[in-house]
């Protein structure tokens, strides 16, 4: 999967979150469009509930929402997509493989987006990536180890 093209990924930051200030959870909704291919990813406290309530985010159900919360000492970024179940469009099979081409980008998008946060508390880099498939096929529902958030540094921010 390529990188991300940082002028399609758009950032936002609300419920008293900065880019500066690192308060748990942190938590994490990206939304795209199928049409631009821009990325629109928001950081707070809480899920932005208004950024994924549109009808056809609703029907496609392909929004990422992931938090990074303070375990047993360490930082976890937990993923949460939806692979099948209730309405959505597309089979099971068709979208986990979907949903796995493109986590790293995924992935990416969320390290690179809340670059200051990394950048300011460069130990978040080692939290460990855990993704959660969701399906009412126990076949896709999996819950996958990613490895650490620092392998999905883009090249600028490596260089």
């Amino acid at each position: 999967m390529s990188s991300i093209d940082p002028r399609k990924l758009h950032v936002t930051f609300h419920e008293g979150a900065s880019a500066g200030t690192l308060e748990y959870p942190r938590r994490y909704t990206l939304t795209h469009s199928d049409m631009t291919g821009d990325l629109f990813l928001t950081i707070g406290g809480k899920y932005d509930q208004k950024q994924i309530a549109g009808f056809y985010t609703r029907l496609m159900r392909d929004e990422v929402l992931a938090e990074i919360i303070h375990d047993d000492d360490q930082a976890v970024l937990h993923v949460y997509v939806h692979v099948s179940g209730g309405i959505a469009f597309g089979f099971a099979g068709w979208r986990n493989a979907i949903l796995h081409y493109h986590m790293p980008m995924v992935l990416e998008a969320i390290r690179y987006g809340d670059g200051e946060i990394f950048m300011r508390h460069p130990e978040l880099d080692e939290a460990k990536v855990v993704v959660h498939f969701t399906s009412h096929r126990r076949r896709y529902n999996q819950v996958e180890d990613w490895g650490q958030i620092r392998k999905y540094k883009t090249a600028e921010q490596i260089g």
